[in-house]
């Protein structure tokens, strides 16, 4: 099974409503790649590969979004990660009787590969429907539902769920 959690990790990355983004620098960027074991701590990362994470961040969490039943350019998207997985230079490896996407090039582009690979596997594997981006547009923070159904909309119904439930009693009696 794909490594949902790695891709769930790295779209939350950014958190909207806190105005947090651990890739906005070069140093961020590293930082986060170390802590997930996907670089050591002195890659040599430069403000263009950050760049390119933040893009292939939003373009994961474009197709998450898709997931929940949200209209997105999934085109664009899928433009985004192709290049990205072109520059990590994506290869297929077949091992123990599996298929494994394997990134061939170095420094940050493989390790933004691992996590195009962990996406890509989730696709394959089915599992990649479960992993969703919270419909809140102020919130958009990526979760796997673990609903029998796969019917989870929101990243936490006390928080986002609730705020579009009042959204909508106001809407209804206004």
């Amino acid at each position: 099974m794909a490594d949902l959690e790695l891709v769930q990790d790295f779209v939350n990355t950014a958190d909207l409503e806190q105005r947090r983004d651990d890739f906005r620098d070069a140093r961020g960027l590293v930082r986060w790649l170390a802590g997930h074991r996907l670089a050591g701590p002195r890659l040599n990362a430069r403000e263009a590969d950050a760049s390119d994470a933040r893009a292939v961040r939003e373009a994961l969490r474009e197709l998450l979004r898709a997931n929940n039943g949200i209209d997105v350019d999934e085109a664009a998207a899928a433009a985004t990660l192709d290049a990205a997985s072109r520059r990590a230079g994506l290869r297929v490896r077949f091992e123990k009787g599996a298929i494994r996407l394997v990134p061939a090039g170095g420094g940050v582009q493989e390790a933004l590969g691992a996590v195009l690979a962990a996406a890509a596997e989730a696709m394959a594997d089915g599992s990649w429907q479960r992993l969703k981006a919270c419909r809140a547009d102020d919130c958009r923070w990526a979760f796997v539902d673990h609903a029998r159904n796969h019917s989870r909309q929101w990243c936490d119904m006390r928080v986002c769920g609730n705020r579009q439930k009042a959204r909508a009693f106001r809407a209804r009696h206004a």
